[in-house]
């Protein structure tokens, strides 16, 4: 599996794209009921505020650092130099390399509109590819008999990859209590299902390379995510810099 490396209170893996595409896949192939978190500056600070949380995204098999904050901060914290590996950016590949692969896949999540565009490129793009099926359940906590059935509905598909976009940290939550009941790899995308089904477009590459993609989705949804920004971004800023001042501290000379 991949290294990881300790990120404030999470444990980040490391490697280029085609290094977690086949990790990923590998955990496909040997039909592990294992779980990939897409890591963001949002996730790390709830797993500084929430312990349970932070269990959550370190019992992960995989903790991609989507985003670029996250990617620079594996340096930052001791680690090696670490390229962004955006969720948006690894679904089509992981698609790909799944149809190559001769491994199923299944959506879940989001809404029915989303799911049927997701579908409508899939089999556009990837033909060979084998959707075992795709589900949107409702907005609201399910009952343990619809829970129940849900999963049953899911391993009879029997898939290799379970794609899952129920939002984070709900969809990290929901992993972490479906493993070892779900017989797939499955993989907290979140917004990346909009994005692939052509709903929702992307920034230029130049704009993520400035780290913009915050501000563009903070722009499209101010009232929903204003105050998790301007609260979580804040707080990793102050974290990354409490953790630089302890790092400088350690590395002073003693007086007596």
């Amino acid at each position: 599996m991949l290294p990881k490396f300790s990120v404030l209170h999470a444990n980040i893996s490391t490697g280029c794209p085609a290094d977690f595409v086949d990790a990923i896949l590998r955990l496909g192939a040997a039909r592990a009921s294992a779980y990939v978190c897409f890591t963001n500056v949002h996730m790390l600070v709830e797993a500084e505020r929430n312990p349970a949380f932070a269990q959550v995204l370190n019992a992960a098999a995989v903790a991609v650092p989507d985003g670029s904050p996250v990617a620079a901060a594996v340096r930052w914290c001791g680690g090696p130099t670490q390229e962004r590996v955006a969720g948006m950016d690894l679904l089509p590949a992981l698609l790909r390399e799944a149809a190559e692969r001769e491994q199923s896949v299944y959506f879940y999540g989001t809404t029915p509109d989303v799911l049927r565009a997701m579908v409508k490129r899939a089999r556009r793009e990837v033909p060979e590819l084998r959707i075992a099926g795709v589900h949107a359940p409702p907005f609201r906590p399910l009952t343990a008999a619809e829970d129940a059935a849900e999963v049953a509905h899911i391993n009879a598909a029997d898939p290799d990859l379970l794609f899952v976009a129920l939002g984070c940290p709900r969809q990290e939550t929901w992993m972490a209590a479906h493993q070892d009941r779900i017989g797939a790899c499955m993989l907290g995308v979140g917004q990346a299902f909009p994005v692939y089904a052509g709903l929702e477009p992307r920034l230029p590459v130049w704009a993520r390379r400035l780290w913009l993609e915050w501000a563009y989705r903070l722009w499209q949804e101010p009232r929903r995510l204003g105050r998790r920004y301007l609260s979580t971004n804040a707080r990793f800023v102050y974290l990354m810099a409490r953790r630089s001042l302890e790092n400088l501290a350690g590395q002073l000379p003693a007086f007596a």
